[in-house]
């Protein structure tokens, strides 16, 4: 199966996409990755939803993804994929809405292997007493995901409203 490797210029770093034919499957965030510059359609299509999303153009993604991780890490990405745009919720929260109430931490290592952040938004879990913790691209990086996010909640009450 062939795979695709490219990297692309974000506000907060370099960010490179990697996809087989059929879905994008990681989002990865470090300067360090070797890319092989190969782009598919299904790259093109998800580095123009991420552009316009860190433009405040979008508030969620309809490429196509492929999710690789266990059981537990699947039902947690799939409830994270439920948080709206602009709002957080808590670990414990997640951990009650994949029915294991006392699986904070467990919902936090699922966070933390996360290979598709963004478009499985765990930059919007935080901690019970409402402060930014842990996040596996840096708390900065998750505090500019969530501030931009905010301040572009006028785009997403304007097109709730068309």
């Amino acid at each position: 199966m062939m795979k695709y490797a490219k990297t692309y210029q974000t506000p907060i770093g370099m960010m490179t996409l990697i996809a087989t034919d059929d879905a994008v499957e990681e989002i990865v965030f470090d300067d360090g990755i070797t890319a092989n510059g190969l782009e598919n359609d299904v790259m093109k299509q998800a580095s123009e939803e991420l552009r316009e999303y860190f433009h405040g153009e979008r508030i969620s993604f309809s490429f196509p993804i492929h999710i690789i991780g266990t059981p537990f890490q699947k039902k947690v990405w799939h409830a994270l994929m439920e948080i709206p745009y602009g709002e957080t919720v808590t670990y414990r929260e997640i951990a009650c809405k994949v029915g294991n109430p006392k699986a904070s931490r467990a919902v936090g290592m699922a966070n933390h292997r996360n290979r598709l952040p963004i478009v499985i938004p765990c930059h919007r879990v935080i901690g019970s007493n409402g402060k930014m913790v842990g996040y596996a691209l840096g708390l900065a990086k998750k505090e500019y995901l969530l501030e931009m996010e905010q301040r572009n909640m006028s785009f997403v009450t304007k097109i709730q409203n068309v």
